[in-house]
């Protein structure tokens, strides 16, 4: 078994990942929260 070393392993793929999850967390609630600001404006 190869011997573990902190800090070598390629997390490129990952990063990448974990960017375009948080790319569409954030759009996703500034769409959410443009909605209901909408349907607030077009209740109230």
């Amino acid at each position: 078994m190869a011997k573990h070393e902190h800090g070598k392993m390629d997390i490129s793929t990952q990063e990448k990942t974990f960017d375009g999850f948080m790319r569409m967390v954030t759009w996703g609630a500034a769409i959410s929260i443009g909605v209901l600001i909408f349907i607030g404006l077009a209740n109230g």
